[in-house]
């Protein structure tokens, strides 16, 4: 009983990490006042790019520091667009998910020999499970070192917007821009640069998927992730905390389809059913809670300086 319940605590922590990244990012960026529904496309170009970079270097590191540029570069077009043209940020959002896919599969089909999924490489270290708790309970937690990084990341994103100055300046201006803009706050710089830092925990998030999960890329090795990840942001009320408490809610949901579909389970749920379970438990989440999360008050306008 305590292995499977260690088990079932090590996969959740292992299935919540892509999305904390991804949440996080989508914190940042609406905190500041823009909306990003494109986190999806920069979790899928950062998987890719982990992938690639670590089989041509054989060092995950590097793979997870290239992510978080690719993730950037993505970024950099909805920022170009949402921030400095003041394009509809859903409308960029919603290319960047059509954008970040086709980028992935383009280079991959170019750089593996028209190949829709990479080669295995090797994965980041897992804190547990190769060393000396082989053979224990403690040996099926299976903690990935991103879990922990997931963690380090989360709290350092609330201290830095709840008790520094910066992290004022960013919120006064997703709240209220015009007012920082009479402050001599860059509204438009503080936007455009939290756009791109949530581009790079994005792309983290997709590195934590490759790198740690699966150990390759394919087509569909976010599928959806982003989504589940932006409903972890309004299901957490845009704070660092709640979108991490989230995503651990949305990591055992995934979890309970692993331990419940193996087949010494003991438990006859058909696979539909198990493979359907995180969506609709994140159907439900927004259903449920989407009308009580109140979003920062500027958040998705675009700011026109003058204009009241």
């Amino acid at each position: 009983m305590l292995s499977k319940f260690l088990l079932l605590i090590g996969i959740t922590l292992m299935y919540s990490t892509p999305l904390v990244f991804g949440a996080l990012g989508g914190v940042i960026s609406e905190r500041s006042g823009v909306v990003n529904i494109g986190i999806e496309g920069m979790m899928t170009m950062g998987a890719f790019t982990a992938a690639a970079v670590s089989y041509y270097t054989g060092n995950p590191w590097i793979g997870l520091l290239a992510a978080g540029g690719a993730g950037v570069a993505i970024a950099l077009l909805h920022a170009i667009a949402s921030v400095t043209f003041k394009a509809d940020q859903n409308v960029s959002g919603i290319a960047i998910n059509l954008i970040g896919p086709g980028f992935a599969l383009f280079f991959c089909r170019l750089l593996f020999k028209n190949a829709t999924t990479t080669p295995p490489v090797q994965t980041l270290p897992k804190l547990f499970g190769n060393n000396a708790f082989n053979g224990t309970p403690v040996e099926n937690l299976n903690v990935d070192i991103t879990v922990i990084l997931g963690l380090i990341v989360t709290a350092i994103m609330w201290f830095y917007l709840y008790k520094t100055k910066w992290g004022l300046r960013i919120r006064s201006v997703g709240e209220h821009p015009a007012a920082a803009d009479t402050l001599g706050i860059n509204v438009s710089r503080t936007r455009f640069l939290c756009v791109l830092a949530s581009g790079m925990l994005a792309g983290f998030g997709g590195a934590s998927m490759t790198l740690a999960i699966i150990s390759q890329f394919n087509p569909t090795a976010i599928s959806g992730q982003g989504f589940i990840a932006l409903a972890a942001v309004i299901f957490g009320k845009w704070t660092p905390f709640g979108a991490y408490g989230a995503c651990l809610l949305f990591g055992l949901a995934q979890a309970l389809t692993v331990v419940l579909g193996g087949s010494d389970s003991g438990i006859n749920v058909p696979s539909q059913i198990l493979a359907m379970l995180p969506y609709v438990l994140t159907i439900i989440v927004l259903i449920l809670f989407v009308g009580r999360s109140v979003a920062p008050k500027e958040d998705g306008i675009p700011y026109e300086k003058g204009v009241r």
